[in-house]
């Protein structure tokens, strides 16, 4: 029977083969948000873990374990062939690649401050707080920057996060998707129209000093070749492709 591990940390030897293990996997097993399904409670064998819209699966394949992911899209990532077997041969799913970032950067912080200084005029910076928070979740487009939290106080508690302002509005931000013990897992972005411009670079660049300066490390992870190439700019090293699926 599948059940929601209350140890989440006894199903970490089941990731611990991962390379660049993800940051959203780390925060299901510190049990600081998010949560991991296994097939059993005191010695699982296969386990799930589960933040914001996306699914970890680890472990021994298990389809039962894959039928208890929560009804709703979300992007699964299989561990190795065999789980992209399994997913293959019993779910319509659409099957994309993301692209891995190294988690051991050494940042050149004046490189990051140059950026920062870089904003151009009109622009401001602002960490994100409560009436941010607000205005994020009033908006799609920055709506996970703060959402997976689940609330304010949550977020607040444990999020970090930065917006680029003009004119009252967010024309880009940087936040934590998630939160883990010793570090976040970065969220970004920019109004279409307000690309270009180094928005995306200076508030990332805002962020990522903040996490060094507080002791946190920023893990990125890439959607498409284009965070990829920000990511550089950053001073991030690419890492590897790997395969997920949309999965409803």
């Amino acid at each position: 029977m599948i059940c929601e591990l209350k140890e989440p940390a006894k199903a970490a030897s089941l990731f611990m083969d991962r390379e660049d293990l993800d940051a959203g996997i780390l925060a299901c097993l510190d049990n600081v948000m998010g949560k991991i399904l296994a097939d059993d409670p005191e010695q699982p064998k296969s386990a799930m873990a589960l933040i914001g819209d996306f699914a970890f699966v680890a472990g021994e394949p298990d389809l039962e374990l894959l039928r208890a992911k929560p009804d709703r899209w979300m992007l699964v990532i299989p561990q190795n062939e065999a789980w992209e077997d399994l997913i293959e041969n019993n779910f319509p799913a659409y099957k994309r690649i993301r692209y891995a970032i190294r988690k051991d950067t050494i940042f050149d912080r004046e490189k990051l401050e140059a950026m920062v200084n870089a904003l151009p005029k009109g622009y401001t910076i602002r960490r994100i707080d409560g009436e941010l928070y607000d205005l994020c979740m009033k908006e799609e487009l920055f709506e996970d920057c703060v959402s997976v939290f689940g609330s304010k106080e949550k977020f607040l508690e444990l999020g970090l996060g930065f917006a680029v302002m003009k004119d009252g509005n967010i024309a880009a931000a940087a936040s934590s998707y998630s939160r883990n013990r010793e570090g976040i897992d970065i969220e970004i972005d920019t109004r279409k129209e307000e690309r270009h411009k180094g928005l995306g670079s200076a508030v990332a660049a805002k962020l990522i000093l903040t996490c060094l300066n507080e002791g946190l490390y920023p893990a990125w992870d890439a959607a498409n070749r284009i965070s990829v190439r920000l990511a550089e700019k950053l001073g991030y090293e690419f890492s590897r492709e790997y395969v997920c699926y949309g999965m409803e």
